[in-house]
């Protein structure tokens, strides 16, 4: 048996658990959110705009909420907090589903961003990082395999239903199997150790060999480096799924065969999901987080002058490169170099930032789109974002690599 097998069979419980908490999240992504996209702006008679800028308050309030609720796996036990996070996106769900006003749209975007694109992936991603130390690279790629595939399974299966089934009910669905999670999530967390206990036990600390706060964080020029690089893949990934309807318009492709790209996208999300937590446990993060934002930068471009959809399936696999590496990579910097002990706390900033960067990139896009700009035409500025803030990052990790403990 291999190391790697020996690794998953030895801690199945906790892996599936990161796992189906990862895919769980999918209900309050983008990539699922905006496959309701054109019978949301139809139900509500919304513009781009309009439908950008609702969509963006309610990111932008879940974001700020996540600043505290964030925190709370520094307090209570993944099992416990998991559940009411998953019955509050239920809750939401079905709030969706049975919403009959515009103005109660933001509320239900706010209900559906803070329970699963903010808690639920971020009490995932913690718990990978606090509970294994030498191998948080590879439980944080496997642990996050559920969202890829989510990508891959829930978009085209949902967009294929609603040919049939009213929108609103498929929202109903997608709370009825988030509630089935719930017991089983509980019982395979049954033996659970708190995170404190852990942080304690494991004592992995940070930069100068210590553990940091959140407050040290935010006064560390490290992270204002790192800012741009975890709001940029949030913002415009999130904007490309999010504009589909229209980017497949512009295009001239039918939104179903723009959306069978995806799975071509989540095989490669898979694929250098597993690569890059190899790689951490390999090389640390130090080494990598400079270059991992490089092939999104190509894909921007490659997607502005793609003419078929062969010229979009490689965009989609150069943006799966980044987005397999920024499931793993950013999780584990944040505990190699400022330490597990207030990993909550620290990771909910950063959460929180991306969480910002979602509510921005479908505002500004679709402004943009209402203002005669299409998402196209708006791809090479975006490729410059990534390359500018690949070079502040690597700037910032060189600064800092050298305190980190075990390059003493």
């Amino acid at each position: 048996m291999t190391p790697f097998t020996t690794f998953l069979r030895d801690n199945a419980a906790f892996l599936f658990a990161g796992g189906l908490l990862a895919f769980t999240s999918s209900f309050g992504q983008t990539f699922f959110i905006s496959i309701f996209a054109g019978q949301i702006m139809a139900e509500f008679s919304l513009s781009h705009g309009q439908w950008g800028v609702i969509y963006s308050i309610g990111t932008a309030a879940s974001a700020a909420v996540m600043l505290w609720s964030g925190a709370l796996t520094d307090r209570f036990r993944v099992r416990n907090l998991g559940v009411v996070v998953l019955l509050g996106l239920a809750g939401a769900s079905v709030v969706m589903a049975g919403n009959p006003w515009g103005w109660l749209l933001p509320v239900s975007i706010f209900l559906l961003r803070l329970t699963g694109q903010g808690m639920t992936s971020h009490i995932a991603t913690v718990a990978m990082a606090r509970w294994f130390v030498a191998t948080r690279g590879r439980a944080l790629a496997v642990a996050g395999t559920g969202i890829a595939l989510g990508e891959a399974l829930l978009p085209l299966l949902f967009v294929w239903v609603m040919a049939f089934v009213d929108w609103r009910l498929l929202w109903l669905a997608a709370g009825l199997f988030v509630l089935m999670v719930v017991p089983l999530m509980h019982r395979l967390l049954r033996q659970e150790r708190t995170p404190q206990s852990l942080a304690e036990s494991d004592n992995v600390t940070g930069m100068q060999d210590r553990h940091w706060t959140r407050g040290q964080m935010l006064r560390h020029p490290l992270f204002w480096c790192m800012l741009p690089a975890i709001m940029g893949p949030s913002a415009f990934v999130t904007a490309l799924f999010f504009q589909q309807v229209h980017l497949s318009e512009m295009k001239g492709w039918s939104h179903v065969s723009f959306v069978a790209l995806f799975p071509l996208y989540t095989t490669v999300v898979t694929a250098f999901m597993l690569l890059s937590g190899w790689a951490i446990d390999r090389f640390g993060t130090a080494r990598l987080m400079p270059w991992y934002q490089v092939p999104i930068a190509l894909s921007f471009l490659v997607m502005a002058s793609a003419e078929s959809l062969p010229g979009a399936a490689l965009a989609f696999a150069l943006m799966g490169v980044t987005s397999g590496a920024n499931a793993t990579l950013p999780a584990a910097f944040w505990a190699e170099f400022y330490g597990t002990r207030n990993l909550g706390g620290i990771k909910a900033v950063a959460t929180a930032a991306m969480v910002l960067g979602s509510a921005i990139g479908p505002a500004i896009t679709g402004l943009l789109i209402d203002a005669g700009m299409p998402f196209t035409t708006q791809m090479s500025g975006i490729a410059i974002w990534f390359i500018a803030s690949s070079l502040l990052l690597t700037f910032g990790v060189i600064r800092a690599r050298p305190s980190l403990a075990r390059a003493a």
